[in-house]
């Protein structure tokens, strides 16, 4: 009888365990994750829940920094399907130099950007911010390990706060690999 008894409990809890693990996948939600705006005021990332959102690492001397125009175009366009957070990085080339105001003033008045912007942020490397962590670690996303390689690469998170995909500097926020997603 006590074989019986085992047997039927191991049928029954198994499919529980399996759904509990599965879902142990990620060690932490993003949501979880805490990051400053570029006016110094707390970012919580609770408030996106249920819209996909757009990371990108960001700077204003980059090759790449005229995708803050179509980074607007995709927050004008898509704002209530996606949330852009622009992420300003100094960690290729120097090329984010400058403070929080002068970075707000330049992506204000070259390119009329509204969308979310943090603090200037470690994207790789010992001082690595939280985010990034969970952006480029399976141990912390679930989905799959990355390095951030340059400037404006872009990491969508899904509804849940899943991530979708990784997008090198390249593609651009306006591209379909991207559009079709929202």
């Amino acid at each position: 009888m006590k074989i019986f008894a085992y047997a039927l409990a191991t049928i029954i809890l198994t499919p529980f365990s399996l759904i509990k693990n599965s879902n142990n996948n990620m060690n932490n939600s993003i949501y979880d994750i805490a990051i400053t705006s570029l006016e110094g005021k707390t970012i919580d990332l609770n408030d996106f829940k249920g819209k996909k959102i757009l990371f990108v690492n960001v700077a204003s001397k980059c090759g790449f920094t005229p995708q803050y125009e179509k980074l607007q175009a995709l927050h004008d366009q898509h704002g209530d399907k996606v949330a852009i957070i622009g992420v300003p990085c100094n960690q290729f080339g120097g090329q984010e130099p400058g403070s929080a105001a002068e970075i707000k003033e330049f992506c204000s008045k070259n390119y009329g950007v509204s969308f979310l912007m943090t603090e200037k942020c470690d994207v790789k490397g010992s001082n690595q911010h939280s985010l990034y962590k969970w952006l480029t670690k399976k141990s912390e996303n679930g989905v799959e390990d990355s390095n951030v390689s340059w400037n404006f690469q872009k990491y969508l998170v899904n509804e849940n706060g899943k991530l979708m995909q990784v997008f090198k500097s390249g593609v651009s926020p306006l591209d379909d690999s991207i559009t079709k997603l929202l």
